[in-house]
């Protein structure tokens, strides 16, 4: 019992609301940015598609980083060697969870058959405790 109300705390903390409030906020804006990019290109339907969804993920991790930066983990020095280790270390993480995204969505539908919006679901859990984590313990870590 104490350990779900540990838990319980934990997932209640402000640092954990605001997370869940602007990864909300930066898939909206990920999902808008597609919608509104992905009609002004006139290439073809594959490349269409791609341009839009690079644009929107550029635009979506600069809002996550900026939001994750002062409001999250509350790191407000912009310091200019700090600002880069923490946009370098920021962007590194969430192409390594892009990369994760990809090779679970590879493998949970095309491997093992499963419907692409379950294994969606499944992937984007892991993908976000897993930006969270690497967030938390190695991008913004308060220095001791």
């Amino acid at each position: 019992m104490d350990k779900l109300k540990k838990l319980w705390r934990f997932l209640t903390s402000p640092e954990m609301i605001l997370y869940i409030i602007f990864g909300v906020l930066t898939t909206a804006i990920n999902l808008v940015a597609y919608g509104l990019l992905h009609p002004l290109f006139h290439i073809n339907a594959y490349w269409n598609v791609l341009i839009a969804n690079a644009i929107a993920w550029v635009l979506a991790v600069a809002f996550a980083f900026i939001t994750n930066k002062l409001y999250v983990f509350r790191s407000k020095s912009f310091e200019p060697s700090l600002l880069r280790r923490e946009l370098i270390s920021f962007v590194g993480a969430r192409l390594l969870t892009l990369g994760i995204d990809e090779l679970g969505m590879m493998l949970l539908v095309s491997v093992m058959g499963m419907n692409d919006w379950i294994a969606k679901t499944i992937v984007n859990v892991l993908v976000i405790v897993l930006n969270y984590i690497l967030s938390k313990l190695f991008i913004f870590k308060k220095e001791s």
